[in-house]
């Protein structure tokens, strides 16, 4: 087995553990390469079908090529789609121009917490990576929500021998997180060896493309001629730009991250 076979395998194990192990779960997708792999990961390990929804927390600022891409895959695919808004905080006129931080609470955090309590989700699987971004390097495979959602990062498990915790007070949820160990680079040079549909947003255009995707006004492009999957791979083996570095939200609060998936953030 080679590099990305070992990953592939792991993260099969640990999609078919929770699936075993947890109660009622659903998987995000957020439209982004992370996520795309993700479920690519759950047809294989579920023989071409998904016995679990897929959900798309809909913040209405996206970018549109991405709830069109979105749209396309869930049809061509025939995934079980939940696509969730806050309503509420969009009628109350909740963006960015109020703080991108609160925008995140509103739109993001408190979206997903409707999604939990409308389907009764007891797991959420998500494409989460540790090199990523600082707080994500505290998660743990298999990561435990209170029931008010919160996440208390500095009181985490052991997970040693691939040995999960997987017995969690009733009322609590878990973040079930499959592609903690995968780097950016190994993302994509699994979706170039899988020959894996992606939304052409991250493929240079005109000197610029997505390296990071989120909402369209706090997320920015980077400079790079990267228009192919040969090419992006070779860019983020000599980058030493960040991977969010595009992301608003961060450039807001150097916390903003910690602070928003302390309180039940994705």
């Amino acid at each position: 087995m080679d590099h990305l076979d070992k990953l592939e395998a792991e993260s099969i194990y640990i999609l078919r553990e929770a699936y075993k192990k947890l109660g009622k779960l659903g998987m995000l997708w957020s439209i982004g390469k992370d996520s795309t792999v993700l479920l690519w990961l759950a047809k294989k390990a579920f023989y071409g079908h998904c016995p679990f929804p897929f959900i798309h927390v809909d913040t209405k600022h996206k970018i549109p090529a991405m709830i069109a891409y979105r749209d396309r895959v869930a049809k061509e695919l025939n995934l079980d789609l939940i696509v969730h808004t806050n309503q509420a905080a969009i009628d109350a006129g909740m963006g960015p121009d109020k703080g991108r931080l609160a925008c995140c609470k509103a739109l993001k955090t408190e979206g997903l917490q409707q999604v939990v309590q409308v389907y009764g989700f007891e797991g959420l699987i998500v494409g989460v990576r540790r090199d990523e971004e600082g707080s994500r390097s505290k998660e743990r495979v298999f990561s435990e929500r209170s029931k008010d959602y919160s996440w208390d990062y500095a009181n985490q498990p052991p997970e040693l021998w691939d040995q999960f915790k997987t017995d969690f007070p009733k009322g609590n949820h878990i973040r079930v997180h499959p592609l903690l160990a995968w780097s950016e680079v190994d993302i994509w040079e699994y979706i170039r060896r899988e020959n894996i549909p992606i939304i052409d947003l991250y493929f240079a255009k005109n000197g610029k493309r997505y390296r990071s995707l989120g909402c369209e006004m706090c997320t920015g492009q980077i400079d790079s001629e990267a228009d192919t999957l040969d090419k992006i791979i070779e860019e983020l083996k000599t980058t030493k730009t960040s991977e969010r570095a595009g992301r608003k939200q961060d450039q807001e609060d150097s916390y903003a991250m910690q602070k928003l998936r302390k309180d039940g953030y994705m």
